[in-house]
């Protein structure tokens, strides 16, 4: 097997590549003939994967998710930061700024008025479209909580889990990063952006109270997942209003983010010794309590220091429980070799599609490590509190910083075990066998390892220098 450190380098410009495929997909065109659709993807649309699939047996995925997007917008900021691509960074956030703004004109009304697509839809198919009175109530600024359009801007008509609110915060998080990160980016694209962040902000504050359906689209409640993003983009762009002057805008948004982050501390539960994933679902799977999700609101975020960041003991003991949920359930974990991690996925007893170990989690669990490492070199210290024990405990005795970032290489063997020789990401892999399955190429995937892998390459070059 190659060596860990060039394995990651050349699979993260693959992986770039892969990504790229997704986005501002012109090229591509996806055929519904059950709902009448021929969807031809406008520039700066992302697929959640460019594959064709239609349940056949690979999910259809040929969508644009908002919280896919935003996370793959981000992803490209850090692949051009880190060197993995040069070229073509700026103009994809472009059209994607385009594409995202002008999504806002879509108005469910007007198709409605229209009607043209039900007599399009065949007849065994008009059970999977969506009511009247559902579709009424899409324009304005309900639109962000569609969850999904068809990449060609046009509204998904088809039955899905919605709302969902994360999707904005999100964007706000990767617009505001690439503005702190490109500070040559012209006037015209900030001003967009900037327009952009306020309408999500809106958005935001508008519908922080309310039930919402989680990342993996399952159950209606309150999501630590989703009050986490939504409390640091308010406080975020907040930034960003104080800067222009909007001292009363950006006061409304702090005040909503400020209760936003103390709801989050409810999320622990000193009974189980993790951050419950969620509140207020009614009728919901237990098992979904300690949820991969968590940790993926914590890389999302990107708190820098104190409560749900990496620093976070919670955070940390949260992790560590899920490593020891995955490590007895999945075969493919057990007789591991010693340098491997356990492949991670989403929550116990997952049943989509057979639930299996998820790239996307096992690269995040590296990444939290990885970035755990780079805050303690930085200066910041491992907390010691009865909440960590454990966690501090599988760390070992070496430097935290060396044993964190040590871990995280564990994980990554992990990755690597499973990749194919195809070097293609899929959305899952066996639990038995470890073949790839469910969604393929996932966009999503792929941006999960070239973040992991920009944390390990900074936390990798401060321990040698």
């Amino acid at each position: 097997m190659i060596a860990l450190d060039d394995w990651i380098d050349k699979e993260a410009h693959f992986a770039v590549g892969a990504m790229l495929r997704a986005v501002s997909a012109t090229n591509l065109v996806k055929e519904r003939p059950g709902f009448g659709q021929r969807v031809v993807p406008r520039p700066g649309s992302v697929l959640a994967s460019p594959i064709p699939a239609a349940y056949n047996p690979d999910p259809d995925y040929f969508f644009h998710w908002f919280r896919d997007s935003a996370i793959i917008i981000d992803a490209l900021r850090v692949a051009q930061a880190e060197g993995f691509e040069k070229q073509t960074t700026v103009e994809r956030l472009r059209e994607s700024v385009d594409f995202n703004r002008s999504l806002r004109e879509l108005d469910g009304r007007e198709l409605i008025r229209h009607a043209r697509f039900r007599k399009e839809v065949q007849p065994s198919f008009l059970q999977y479209v969506r009511p009247d009175d559902e579709l009424a109530v899409v324009f304005g600024g309900t639109v962000m909580g569609e969850a999904r359009v068809n990449p060609d801007g046009t509204i998904d008509f088809t039955r899905w889990a919605r709302p969902q609110n994360d999707g904005p915060a999100l964007q706000v998080l990767t617009l505001m990063r690439w503005r702190d990160a490109r500070t040559d980016l012209d006037d015209a694209l900030q001003a967009a952006m900037l327009d952009l962040v306020i309408g999500d902000l809106d958005f935001i504050r508008a519908h922080a109270t309310e039930r919402s359906f989680d990342i993996w689209e399952e159950e209606s409640g309150y999501h630590y997942y989703t009050q986490l993003v939504q409390a640091e983009a308010l406080a975020r762009g907040a930034e960003w209003l104080e800067e222009r002057g909007d001292a009363k805008r950006a006061r409304d948004f702090r005040s909503i983010g400020d209760a936003l982050a103390l709801n989050l501390d409810a999320y622990w539960s000193a009974e189980d010794g993790f951050y419950r994933s969620r509140t207020g679902v009614v009728g919901g799977l237990p098992e979904k309590t300690l949820d991969i999700s968590v940790i993926l609101g914590v890389l999302h975020a990107r708190r820098v220091k104190g409560a749900h960041s990496v620093l976070d003991p919670k955070a940390q003991a949260t992790l560590t429980a899920l490593e020891d949920l995955f490590d007895a359930e999945y075969p493919v974990n057990q007789e591991r070799p010693a340098d491997q991690g356990p492949a991670i996925g989403r929550y116990a007893k997952d049943a989509y599609y057979s639930g299996n170990p998820w790239y996307l989690a096992t690269l995040a669990t590296a990444e939290f490590y990885f970035r755990l490492a780079s805050a303690l070199l930085s200066g910041a210290p491992l907390a010691e509190a009865n909440e960590n024990a454990r966690f501090r405990e599988r760390l070992g005795g070496k430097s935290p910083a060396t044993a964190a970032f040590e871990r995280g290489d564990t994980f990554m063997r992990t990755v690597q075990a499973y990749t194919p020789p195809s070097r293609d990401l899929s959305e899952q892999f066996d639990r038995v066998t470890g073949a790839q399955t469910s969604a393929k190429h996932l966009a999503w995937s792929n941006a999960a390892f070239i973040t992991a892998a920009a944390s390990r390459r900074r936390v990798a070059q401060a321990i040698r220098d």
